[in-house]
């Protein structure tokens, strides 16, 4: 059941990379109207995850699960029937509430109802479907879109969460004892203490630091960018003193001082970044530059998503004996294959291979996948307490979707700013510099951490 929802929030994010053309088309939407589809689902997602993970710890985690669900599901009916891109664009901001609200309960529950090997099998199990997801989407996406039609088809990617969203919710009801589902976790009679200075002062942070990357409306905007640094060391301050009060703060920040908590967060923020936009570029490229159909854009992805799925098996059953080096590995992997993918970009420009060729290049790029995301949350989730298994899941996914917000803004921002004056293939290039470069950063925070656990003992 609760990998249904994985499925279902992650092809929210990757289902629409080969729908962006379609769209261009049928909206007559901008390069920047484009930009608003990708950022602002991950834009509402970062903003709610921490919130909602806290909420979760105390209300109940399966009561906020089945909101986020039908609030999801809503909205993916809007995004299908929006008759322009400001109601598209509204839409997908209410899609990534909607995520941001379930995603911190299952990584929540994981850590609640599994324990030592179970979890990090649960967590394997995790790592395979976002693999599979977010490679299989957009092939699952370019099929609609070919079948359907351009015109109509797009739409139908968002109309294809509603039946998935309905099958999490029959199983949420038949999985979740009753009584749990409408009471919260919090002792009768006792103070619900859900922080809402604290989280009001989160939300707007991540907002303000996000806003300026998620819209290309003018320079000033990025005079938001420290006003939302300084938002943020206030809530730092706000949640320290609401701990000295005695009180429960949205987030204890004593897990932040815990140096396997704060690497992994770290280096998931680093590593989404950059990794996101690769399916990005790549969709564009492929159709916008050299004319390939949504389908085939798709296509490419395959043997990437069924790496995936077997590397985040196997990580998921080896964590505990390997340790971080699997995140290590992992990320050395994805960067073979982006200098490969760009080798083939230029081989294939100048007729000496198929851009077909991408499909063995693109691949080790999924077995990345299910080296690096589900073994760093096991690693990074270990020594949380479980009370605070919510908000400490939405820290992570938070840094997660933070770091693919900004990501994906500025990698295609360099895309659409280079390819006009040098063409598709060195803009592509430029982009997966960019990507290349994030990775590099993700991969010395791993092999950082790494030392320090060995040292320690700790690996």
């Amino acid at each position: 059941m609760l990998l249904v929802t994985v499925a279902l929030t992650l092809t929210g994010i990757s289902i629409v990379n080969v729908a962006l053309p379609s769209i261009r088309q049928s909206l007559g939407a901008t390069e920047s109207d484009l930009q608003w589809v990708l950022a602002g689902y991950a834009l509402s997602f970062g903003v709610t995850l921490i919130p909602a993970g806290r909420l979760g710890d105390l209300v109940g985690r399966p009561r906020l699960y089945l909101i986020g669900v039908l609030v999801f599901a809503t909205a993916s009916i809007v995004a299908g029937l929006a008759g322009d891109v400001l109601l598209l664009n509204l839409a997908r901001v209410l899609q990534g509430i909607g995520s941001g609200l379930l995603s911190p309960q299952i990584l929540g529950m994981i850590q609640q109802y599994f324990q030592g090997a179970e979890r990090a099998r649960a967590l394997g199990a995790y790592g395979t479907v976002v693999a599979v997801s977010m490679g299989m989407a957009p092939l699952l996406g370019g099929l609609i879109i070919d079948s359907v039609g351009g015109e109509e088809g797009w739409r139908w990617t968002f109309f294809v969460n509603v039946p998935v969203s309905a099958t999490a919710l029959v199983l949420a009801l038949l999985w979740f004892p009753r009584p749990v589902v409408f009471q919260r976790n919090v002792e009768r009679g006792s103070r619900l203490d859900l922080d809402l200075v604290g989280s009001l002062l989160l939300g707007l942070s991540i907002f303000l630091v996000l806003f300026p990357f998620a819209t290309p409306i003018g320079g000033y905007v990025w005079g938001l960018l420290p006003v939302g640094v300084a938002v943020l060391a206030a809530w730092v301050l706000w949640e320290r003193r609401y701990k000295r009060l005695g009180r429960m703060p949205m987030v204890d920040l004593g897990i932040l001082s815990d140096a396997g908590f704060s690497s992994g967060v770290a280096l998931a923020t680093v590593y989404f970044l950059g990794i996101t936009a690769v399916w990005v570029i790549v969709a564009v490229y492929l159709q916008l530059g050299i004319g390939f159909s949504a389908f085939q854009a798709g296509l490419i992805g395959l043997p990437s998503a069924l790496l995936g799925a077997i590397s985040a098996r196997w990580a998921g059953r080896h964590v505990y004996s390997i340790g971080r080096r699997i995140v290590s590995a992992g990320i050395v992997v994805a960067l073979v294959g982006l200098v490969l993918t760009i080798v083939v970009l230029h081989l294939s420009a100048g007729g000496w291979v198929s851009p077909w060729w991408l499909l063995l290049t693109l691949a080790p790029i999924g077995a990345a996948q299910g080296s690096v995301i589900s073994p760093n949350q096991t690693i990074t989730l270990t020594s949380v307490p479980l009370h605070y298994a919510g908000s400490s899941g939405g820290v992570l996914q938070t840094g997660q979707r933070v770091g693919s917000a900004i990501g994906v803004a500025v990698i295609t921002a360099i895309l659409f700013s280079v390819q006009p004056v040098a063409g598709w293939e060195t803009a592509a290039t430029a982009a997966f510099g960019g990507i290349i470069l994030a990775l590099c950063l993700a991969l010395a925070i791993s092999l950082r951490d790494q030392h320090r656990r060995r040292v320690t003992g700790g690996d």
